[in-house]
Parts: C-alpha cells; structure tokens; sequence
C-alpha cells in the first residue's frame, strides 16, 4: 500500500541556529526526497555522516525494493508457490514485524497489499464512478497476510500462493528513517532529523535546548500550516489523500484501498501517528486511515506510547487522550 507524501514541514529556529553547527542534506531515494538534518562539529564531519545515511537508504532501497530484480523482495515474489527463499536476518524480521501489525490490524496493514490487481483504479485520470463491488473484491483476493510462511529455523520466507506478492510501500520509508537514525545515533550524532519522504524520526534538541518544531500541513493546501508539535526523541508520519484521489458524486475517495474490500478509503483526509518508532508510525498510519476513525482511534488507545489524530473530511479532528496540538 504505497502512502503519499506525509504533510509534514520542518519549521527550524533560525535565530538561534549557529551554521556551522548545523548541516542539511537532501538526496533522492526510493522515488522520494530524503532530509537529513543533524547537528556536528564541522563540515569535514557532516560530509562523512551525511554520506553514511544516504548509503543506508540506498542499501535499504536495493533490499526491500520490488522493482529491482535482484533484490530479496523481488525474489521471494519469484519464487511465489513454488518454494522458499532464504533471506537475511534482516529482511526475515522485518517481515515479521509486518506480520504482527497486520494481526494487530486485522489486516487493515498487510504487507501482501503488492498482490493487489490496480486495473479498476486510474487515479490520475477522471474517474466518474466506482466500479461493481464484486469486480473490486476480486481484485484484492490475492492479499491476505497468512499466506506469507516464515521459518525462523532456516530464516524462509514462503509465499503459498502463486499470485502473492509482498511490497513494503507502507512501512519501507519509515524503516529506512528509523535505521538511518540509529545509525547516526551510534556515530555519536546528538540531535538530527531523518526525513524519509515525510516520515520524520527525531532526536535530541535544536541548538537553543529548545525541542524540534514541526508543521502539521492543511490537507488540502499543501503549503498551509494547520497545526504545529513541539517533539523531542520521536517520530511522526502522516498518511492521506491530498495528492492522489477521485471525486465520484461529490465524495472524495482516497487512493488508498481497503485490501478487504477492494474499495478506495473515503470520509477521512488524514491520519497523523505519533510514537518512539518510525517504521511502526509508518505502519499504523496506513492501518489507521483503512479502519477508519473510530476503529483506528480505539487500536491506538490500547497502545503504549502511541498517539495519533485524524482529519475528517468536514475537517474536523479526532485523536487519542494525551495529543496536544497547537
């Protein structure tokens, strides 16, 4: 399930940011643009840094990507029905990390989402009416979670039918933000910011000891701040419809399917996850924006650390108990 740029900006203190103590680098990875923004002694450091979170994306990228053939993902999709396929221990939890959200979810995240048959949807065409029901639950028979087979013993992944496929669109940018962080992290790197395509992992403080401002975006003006989050030591990811969509008789669906139906999501603009970990952000934004508000607001309550709220699409919020928006 591919998300949409997350409507996140980062609103840095600029007054109170010494230059030489701050470095930005942008690059483009995984068709989106990745930020990097940390705090160091010099220039000679931050090229070095700099350099080693751009090759962490790339190396993430090459293993988790579906359009490289070479990759363990592709792979595995290959070998669909036919066998199992050996693969890092890396790889190996990831998806399983996968796995457990989509039981948390009840499917609402599922990493099989790749086996999803898109011919129904044109959502950059004009669109005028949705299609039978019957035609789009047949389009998303094929995605179902519990056909992915892991063998801890051998490190396995199976899928057992032929026309399954795995794809990490939903969570792929958030696992690459929560790696590269924690790699600056063991370089010593006190405070930065790894933005992944508008999945944001934070740490530590601006130079003034003040924690990070970001901007939460209005959905529908992209370059419009509708609220803003002062952050330390977390992650933020947002999932909506703002970019890819259809209006059919006055409603707005979103380009997001529900794997379980085979229908576009609507009624919900966007959905904003707060918690200590990008790649679960990441996850639990799609899983929220498919169940939907009051479903989503309730999974998310029984979770320790995690907060989120939803934008409906009269524009009005829901979140859990202890978000405070500004």
């Amino acid at each position: 399930m591919r998300k949409l740029f997350c409507f996140i900006i980062l609103v840095l203190d600029i007054f109170n940011l010494n230059a030489q103590q701050i470095y930005t680098s942008e690059h483009s990875i995984m068709g989106s643009k990745f930020m990097f923004t940390i705090i160091c002694e010099d220039k000679t450091q931050s090229d070095r840094l700099m350099l080693m979170a751009e090759n962490e994306a790339k190396r993430i990228e090459n293993k988790i990507s579906s359009w490289n053939p070479q990759s363990e993902t592709s792979k595995i999709n290959m070998l669909a029905g036919i066998e199992p396929v050996q693969v890092s221990s890396e790889l190996f939890e990831l998806i399983n990390r996968c796995k457990n959200v989509s039981e948390l979810s009840q499917g609402a995240f599922d990493i099989t989402y790749g086996s999803f048959n898109n011919d129904l949807w044109k959502f950059n065409t004009n669109m005028k009416s949705l299609p039978d029901s019957a035609l789009a639950k047949q389009a998303v028979e094929k995605i179902n979670y519990r056909n992915v087979i892991l063998n801890e013993e051998d490190s396995t992944i199976y899928l057992k039918d032929k026309e399954t496929r795995i794809g990490f669109g939903a969570i792929g940018k958030g696992y690459a933000a929560e790696k590269i962080k924690q790699l600056l992290m063991n370089e010593g790197v006190k405070s930065g910011i790894v933005n992944a395509g508008g999945d944001l992992a934070v740490w530590g403080k601006q130079i003034n000891g003040e924690e990070w401002t970001i901007a939460i975006a209005n959905p529908d003006l992209k370059h419009s701040v509708y609220s803003f989050l002062k952050i330390s030591n977390t992650s933020v990811v947002t999932s909506g419809n703002y970019e890819k969509y259809a209006i059919i008789d006055g409603v707005k669906y979103s380009h997001i399917i529900n794997p379980k139906t085979g229908l576009p999501i609507s009624g919900v603009k966007s959905v904003t996850v707060i918690c200590n970990n990008t790649e679960l952000a990441d996850a639990l934004a799609t899983a929220v924006y498919v169940m939907g508000i009051n479903p989503g607001i309730d999974l998310i309550e029984q979770l320790e650390g995690v907060e989120c709220f939803i934008i409906d699409q009269k524009d009005k919020v829901h979140s859990t108990s202890n978000i405070k928006l500004q």
